[in-house]
């Protein structure tokens, strides 16, 4: 067990290396952005995941590509919830509206 605690101990300051390195390149927005379109289905659930045509982000807006009305339909009433939850995952300024397509 003491193999993983070591391991734990080092990947701390190596994400807070790179946490600076995008401060310092005024990068950690882009990254932010990539990661929420890349983590969409795993944020969504499967069932969203695997209705969703395509995910980008302009102006601060997501824009998510749905192929179901219904899933559509879900996700423009629990809009707010899912933008709470990108806010606590990806941060206050990443993205201020959703938008399906």
């Amino acid at each position: 067990m003491s193999h993983f605690t070591g391991r734990k101990k080092e990947a701390a300051p190596l994400e807070e290396a790179f946490q600076e390195l995008l401060k310092a390149y005024r990068l950690e927005g882009k990254f932010r952005e990539k990661s929420l379109i890349h983590d969409w289905s795993s944020l969504v659930g499967k069932t969203i995941g695997d209705r969703t045509q395509s995910v980008f982000i302009r102006d601060k807006k997501l824009f998510v590509k749905i192929t179901s009305g219904p899933v559509k339909r879900e996700i423009q009433m629990n809009k707010s919830k899912i933008l709470r939850l990108i806010e606590e995952r990806y941060g206050v300024d990443v993205i201020e509206d959703l938008v399906c397509l």
